[in-house]
């Protein structure tokens, strides 16, 4: 995923003023069954998505989960009873597993010194994807096509690829592709979709630059998915940074005039640094219609607080006027990015991936140095100092750094505070987003005045809703005004 920040994006003034209205109430509230008449009362108000394809997708994914459990993360229900993730996740409405998969993410291929987040290779993706196909999940595989994290501005060569030209780079990503998918499909995960790459933003991969090289390497994928799953398993491509001015049209004419096969196109889409819903939806549709291709978003998320659980710095720290940093907040984020993509015409939008909503912290910020030594060892954390030769995110690394600086280059999760999860592993009532876009959720009224604020998320259909009070309860804060 793309760390970069840039501006904020802002989505309407009326779900700005939903969320400072305080509507989230504690997530033990109890939940009405579903009801076709309308809404179900809830702990949080969630308007209805409408649009949803038969079959939509609602996925995470949660990568670094062997590591997190060798880290000894547990999870629990709603309940508070201890539970499996890969089970609350799918009683919570999630029908689908996305995986990364890294050529070879340990150092001088050293199982014990593995690099970080999850340390998924082939042979741990393969564990991950038959977890989540027992739990009734299908699979998306992720191809990062390097040792490590790929994101714009890096997408480097895996180490057995060094020194290869782009016809031998072309076999071995084919080979290293039919290789996986063959050893997964071979110990029963049910396999939907592959990305070929991951946020190829440039039409960089595996090292390689230049529409005229990376479309070589791309084909090359996407034949490896055909010949070893057939033409009934999806082949995606993926990119980011959609708030940016014809980049994904441009991106979409260069994979059609260079004749790559794939079947849907994969943005990342983070409110705070990717635009509004509606610029989404807009450029997404213009690729559904112009190439006749399926699209969906493959990483999406928003803050629950702006509570650091581990000692290692948030990703996001600071609050953002689009939604507000509470469970409430959250689920609005995820609801209107799935509205973002239903609105996609011709039911060409096939739903949406939430990026590791539990990815929690291994010990709080006051036991820094045993979470550190957790991270190292189990890969539970971003980047572990294993990694130093490979991810350099800053001048003057690990070696000769005090241990108080650590945490700004290697360490733990960043993320922490964007899971569907608390600190402890149990589900933020948020997490019920997607049983709760189906029907529609109201919070309990707080006063007389909330009952018509069910609706004011900025995408939700003003049909279904009541007609809002014109009283100063419903008028964005000044903060939010232009």
């Amino acid at each position: 995923m793309s760390r970069r920040s840039t501006t904020a994006a802002v989505t309407t003034f009326a779900t700005a003023a939903l969320v400072a209205a305080g509507l989230a109430v504690p997530a033990s509230a109890d939940t009405a069954p579903p009801d076709a008449g309308g809404p179900v009362e809830a702990g949080i108000t969630v308007p209805k998505v409408e649009g949803m394809g038969e079959d939509w997708i609602n996925g995470a994914d949660f990568s670094s989960i062997l590591s997190l459990e060798e880290s000894g993360v547990t999870f629990s229900d709603f309940e508070g009873n201890d539970a499996d993730l890969f089970e609350v996740l799918a009683d919570s409405g999630v029908n689908w597993a996305r995986i990364r998969v890294w050529n070879e993410p340990f150092l001088d291929s050293d199982p014990t010194k593995g690099y970080g987040a999850g340390n998924v290779d082939a042979d741990r993706a393969t564990i991950i994807g038959q977890r989540a196909t027992e739990a009734g999940m299908r699979v998306l595989v992720n191809f990062h096509y390097s040792d490590f994290w790929a994101h714009p501005g890096q997408q480097y060569t895996p180490r057995s690829w060094a020194g290869t030209t782009t016809a031998e780079r072309a076999e071995a990503l084919y080979d290293y592709t039919v290789e996986t998918l063959t050893q997964m499909k071979d110990a029963g995960v049910d396999i939907g979709m592959v990305q070929i790459g991951n946020e190829t933003t440039g039409g960089e991969i595996a090292g390689t630059r230049g529409w005229a090289n990376t479309a070589d390497l791309f084909s090359a994928g996407s034949r490896a998915v055909r010949d070893t799953l057939g033409d009934d398993v999806k082949v995606a491509v993926h990119f980011t940074n959609p708030e940016r001015a014809n980049q994904y049209a441009t991106i979409a004419r260069e994979l059609d005039q260079r004749g790559v096969d794939y079947d849907v196109f994969l943005s990342s889409y983070y409110a705070f640094w990717h635009g509004t819903p509606e610029n989404l939806t807009n450029v997404l549709s213009q690729i559904a219609t112009t190439y006749d291709k399926e699209v969906a978003v493959a990483e999406t998320s928003w803050t629950y607080t702006l509570e650091d659980g581990d000692g290692t710095p948030n990703s996001v720290q600071t609050a953002n006027p689009a939604y507000s940093a509470t469970p409430q907040g959250q689920a609005l984020a995820v609801r209107d990015v799935m509205q973002a993509i239903a609105d996609v015409p011709n039911g060409k939008g096939l739903g949406t991936f939430y990026w590791e909503p539990a990815w929690l912290p291994v010990g709080p910020p006051t036991q820094f140095a045993e979470n550190f030594a957790l991270w190292e060892r189990d890969g539970s954390g971003w980047a572990s100092t294993y990694a130093q030769d490979f991810y350099k995110p800053t001048p003057g690394w690990y070696e000769g750094m005090p241990e108080s600086e650590w945490a700004d280059v290697y360490g733990g999760s960043g993320w922490d505070n964007q899971a569907l999860f608390d600190f402890t592993g149990k589900p933020l009532e948020s997490l019920r987003v997607y049983e709760y876009a189906v029907t529609g959720s109201v919070a309990p009224a707080r006063s007389s005045r909330s009952s018509s604020r069910a609706c004011l998320s900025s995408r939700a259909p003003r049909s279904r809703c009541p007609r809002p009070s014109r009283s100063p309860s419903t008028t964005a804060p000044a903060s939010v005004r232009t």
